[in-house]
């Protein structure tokens, strides 16, 4: 079953592990190592993280490694970048506002 990419993102400790594996590759037992969860837990994040295509797996000799993946994450960035823009726009307006009011008062 493929999942949506922001129904993984929506979750904290998935979030936490996508921070975490954004710095540097890491064997799940050294990611659990992070969270006051079981071993099995976070390995179930792991897998809806890698069947969302967030991170993926590598093979480093009897190590599994997981990585980010930028492009995916990139994804998740155009989709926010259309609200960014809008977010501005309403705050650069606020700005204009709140300046209109301070020069009223003088």
């Amino acid at each position: 079953m493929r999942r949506d990419i922001f129904q993984a993102i929506a979750d904290p400790t998935r979030r936490a592990i996508i921070a975490l594996i954004a710095l540097k590759a890491m064997t799940p037992n050294a990611i659990a190592e992070h969270f006051d969860t079981t071993r099995q837990a976070v390995s179930k994040h792991l897998r809806i993280l890698t069947e969302c295509e967030l991170i993926r797996q590598e093979q480093q000799g009897r190590e599994i490694y997981y990585q980010l993946e930028i492009d995916k994450m990139k994804e998740i960035d155009k989709w926010l970048e259309q609200f960014r823009k809008i977010w501005e726009t309403r705050f650069n307006q606020l700005d204009d506002l709140l300046a209109t009011i301070k020069n009223e008062k003088k």
